[in-house]
């Protein structure tokens, strides 16, 4: 992966005063690879921002520059979610905004692997201890003692294999990080784009820097107020019911689903029920499914139903009738020499979020009423962004608060009225945290309304370029799915959720 950013560094000094335009920093360019051109370097950023002249390592960026030129707006800082996602393989080599969007034409689009991240210096951790993890959810105070206990070793190995990187990497961190690259490219003020966990990024970046905006859109948003342990949970599992149900309401409604004709809901308490008992076996390759995994198959599919729910669909009714519709796939091997893993997300998060959880009883009483809340999918699978900080070693040092932003500059906030990500009550809350916010809500299901919705992506792309807003209370119509070609992968490759 270093090889992407091969070139010279560029260092970066602390952020210059609040609007104050920087002299472009001496920076060398080099394709990044991929299929098409891109542009990467690397700038010199401090480890520790509160030592500015102390150890520093090296933040690689991306760019692709505007394809109108003679129109050009300046930059669009862009950030895919995660926490732990690489913006340069999303954005810059992944093109996630494509070439006849008016943002590719009148906008240089950058992007950055946050600190911590892929090529900027990755939290790596023993590959064979990594490999060991127990379960998520502890079914015993034993197991609950053991995920404890596993936690901090493993933070302990992540620290020994990363160095002083790994206590720098909260989000505030990559705020600075953020602002550092806008003083490299010589640019007064941002545009900035950031879904899911990206809107996090935004959110803070406005309360530090909030005279160095032009434009800013986040996209279902991580509401980073939340304090409570249950209501993260309840908020997240609420919005994974109401996506299944609506889910099931499509398959009633529409020939083309497998499951049309049939009581999903039905189906699908049936499948949980065997799930349960250790009696749901994949017709695909024989392996038993449990609760969990069950979960988990439903779970991806609800960020992008246009995509996903008729291959959803299609793996239900294949699980209910025991018989195969789809080859098996694998995920990569690994390469049998990778001693190190990456483990970004984990260290991220757990610099971010701060929860106070009493025991193993407390958990197993989140457990009972989740169920209640939602009586078929029964929690969210984020039900990791709990478990996985609890006996975490490194210090909280960006912790829960309620936002404060003086930005004078309009916010555009975005919401799915069903989000399993980022619940859509989270986003409503952020932009009543911020007096500048104008709210835009889809009224469909699934997790990034530029992606999911053609109504949304024009709205942010007429501001993002004209600073024109969509009138308060606009809402964009649901789109739903009406294609019947499955997308296998999508419904046989779950994978850890992460919030992007």
């Amino acid at each position: 992966m270093a090889a992407l950013i091969a070139g010279a560094t560029a260092m970066v000094a602390a952020p210059a005063t609040a609007g104050a335009t920087s002299k472009p920093a001496s920076l060398s360019w080099h394709d990044c690879g991929g299929t098409q051109k891109s542009d990467c370097t690397t700038i010199k950023v401090p480890v520790d921002w509160a030592k500015p002249k102390g150890a520093t390592f090296d933040l690689a960026v991306g760019r692709l520059p505007a394809l109108d030129p003679k129109h050009r707006i300046g930059i669009l800082l862009v950030n895919p979610g995660g926490p732990g996602v690489s913006g340069i393989d999303s954005y810059i080599i992944g093109r996630n905004i494509a070439d006849d969007s008016v943002l590719r034409q009148r906008f240089d689009i950058v992007s950055w692997d946050p600190r911590g991240v892929s090529r900027s210096h990755p939290v790596q951790c023993s590959q064979a201890l990594l490999d060991k993890a127990p379960a998520d959810f502890p079914s015993t105070q034993a197991e609950y003692k053991s995920l404890l206990a596993y936690n901090a070793k493993l933070g302990a190995d992540c620290r020994a294999n990363t160095g002083p990187l790994f206590d720098h990497v909260d989000t505030v961190s990559t705020i600075r990080d953020m602002d550092a690259i806008r003083t490299a490219l010589g640019e007064k003020k941002i545009s900035y784009y950031g879904g899911s966990y990206g809107t996090q990024i935004g959110q803070q970046y406005a309360e530090l820097f909030p005279s160095r905006i032009r434009a800013m859109t986040i996209d279902s948003n991580m509401d980073h107020s939340i304090t409570s342990a249950y209501r993260y949970l309840e908020t997240a599992t609420r919005d994974f019911e109401s996506s299944f149900n609506a889910f099931a309401d499509w398959c009633a409604r529409t020939s083309g689903c497998a499951l049309h004709g049939q009581n999903v809901r039905a189906v699908w308490d049936g499948l949980y029920a065997k799930a349960e008992k250790g009696t749901l076996t994949d017709p695909s390759n024989g392996t038993k499914i449990d609760a969990n995994g069950l979960r988990e198959i439903a779970f991806s599919p609800m960020y992008r139903p246009g995509e996903r729910w008729a291959a959803l669909a299609t793996k239900l009714a294949s699980l209910a009738n025991g018989k195969s519709t789809a080859r098996t796939l694998s995920s990569p091997a690994r390469p049998a020499h990778a001693d190190l893993g990456e483990n970004s997300y984990q260290a991220i998060w757990c610099q971010d979020w701060k929860w106070q959880v009493s025991g193993f009883a407390e958990l197993q009483r989140y457990r009972k009423n989740l169920a209640k809340v939602a009586p078929h999918t029964r929690m969210s699978q984020f039900w990791s962004d709990i478990t996985s900080c609890l006996g975490w070693p490194s210090k909280v040092t960006n912790p829960q608060h309620r936002l404060s932003v003086k930005a004078g500059t309009s916010i555009l906030v975005t919401a799915s009225k069903y989000d399993v990500a980022t619940p859509h009550v989270w986003s409503t809350t952020v932009a009543k945290q911020i007096p500048s916010a104008r709210l835009l809500q889809y009224d469909g299901v699934g997790h990034g309304d530029y992606r999911n919705s053609p109504c949304a992506k024009g709205y942010i792309e007429t501001y993002l370029t004209s600073l024109k807003l969509p009138a308060a209370g606009t809402h964009c119509a649901a789109v739903w799915p009406t294609g019947t070609t499955p997308t296998t992968k999508a419904a046989e490759e779950p994978s850890r959720p992460v919030h992007s």
